[in-house]
């Protein structure tokens, strides 16, 4: 497809988006719009039908093919893994209306003229576009929860990682939050700040974080590449933390018994910050407050420095601003 007709493609394609409804959440245009799209521009490449019913059910209440797991295929195929969407728009009334606009958008790119190979290739410029419109989402969403001082601080580090869980950013936000810990605990050590994705063979570095003669591993599910680097840091001499969420522990400290009894501390992620947080606070409730909040500011401060997806960032509860 010559350059030219592929900038017109796009352009049209950008008015249409432009012109869809705001939704009040989000900022732009509905989740489920976005979902649907994406799927019918995948059955477009299969079948160059640009007439609404064509992609309706029998009974003309959904489009053919919506679903999650349809929706993370595509993702999944431009690099996008985060979740974006549980019903794959299939509860967006406004749904159909945006998808017929879309089609009679393609209609005016005259895409039934190219071949089938150049117009699969136009249709998947489409489907980057609102790809990137899904990272653009992804990235104005910060990490919210509530802070609860009847709580108690493992709860509330608890609750954090659920949440990240659930956008399926457990292993980053675990990573930050155990960098944030040590230099909130040690402001006069340097501790080192890497994006998330830096492998650690990249950097010649042993570990996640290392702190004087200890190294630290933090992992959201540890296999056993973890244990054998345990293995590794032991054999050069260093003592070992390795930390995982609570729900792995008791899993973890087996494995690591198997791989060198008694040589790996195991601890929760947990207990390994809340505790952290109790003890700077003198287990004092009102202190507790300015501590976590001191947390999550250096966590924030990390992240911004060295990560492009400001989805990770976590907002300040207002309770903890006091």
């Amino acid at each position: 497809m010559k350059t030219s007709k592929s900038d017109l493609a796009l352009q049209i394609f950008y008015k249409w988006y432009s012109e869809l409804p705001v939704h009040s959440t989000t900022g732009g245009p509905a989740r489920g719009t976005l979902s649907g799209a994406l799927i019918v521009l995948d059955r477009l490449q299969q079948e160059f039908k640009l007439d609404l019913d064509s992609h309706r059910t029998k009974g003309k209440s959904q489009l053919i093919g919506l679903s999650a797991a349809a929706e993370r295929n595509i993702l999944g195929r431009f690099g996008e893994t985060r979740p974006f969407l549980k019903e794959g728009g299939r509860t967006n009334r406004g749904l159909p209306g945006d998808i017929d606009t879309m089609l009679k958008s393609i209609a005016e790119m005259h895409l039934d003229k190219l071949t089938k190979k150049e117009r699969n290739e136009a249709l998947q410029q489409l489907q980057e576009f609102l790809v990137n419109k899904v990272r653009d989402f992804h990235n104005r969403q910060t990490l919210r929860l509530e802070y609860d001082p009847s709580f108690s601080t493992w709860q509330f580090i608890h609750n954090l990682l659920n949440a990240a869980k659930g956008r399926g950013t457990l292993g980053q936000v675990a990573q930050y939050l155990v960098g944030a810990k040590l230099q909130l605990r040690y402001p006069d050590i340097k501790v080192d700040n890497y994006s998330y994705s830096t492998a650690d063979d990249q950097l010649k570095r042993g570990g996640d974080f290392l702190i004087n003669d200890t190294i630290f591993h933090v992992t959201a599910a540890p296999m056993p590449a973890v244990y054998e680097k345990c293995k590794s840091n032991v054999g050069n001499g260093f003592r070992v933390y390795l930390l995982v969420p609570d729900r792995f522990l008791t899993a973890a400290k087996d494995n690591a018994e198997m791989h060198l009894s008694g040589k790996i501390f195991v601890g929760s992620i947990e207990a390994f910050v809340g505790q952290n947080i109790e003890e700077l606070s003198v287990f004092s409730r009102n202190r507790i407050i300015s501590e976590f909040r001191q947390l999550l500011e250096i966590y924030n401060e990390r992240v911004n420095a060295v990560e492009s997806d400001k989805s990770l960032l976590i907002t300040i509860p207002p309770n903890l601003l006091k």
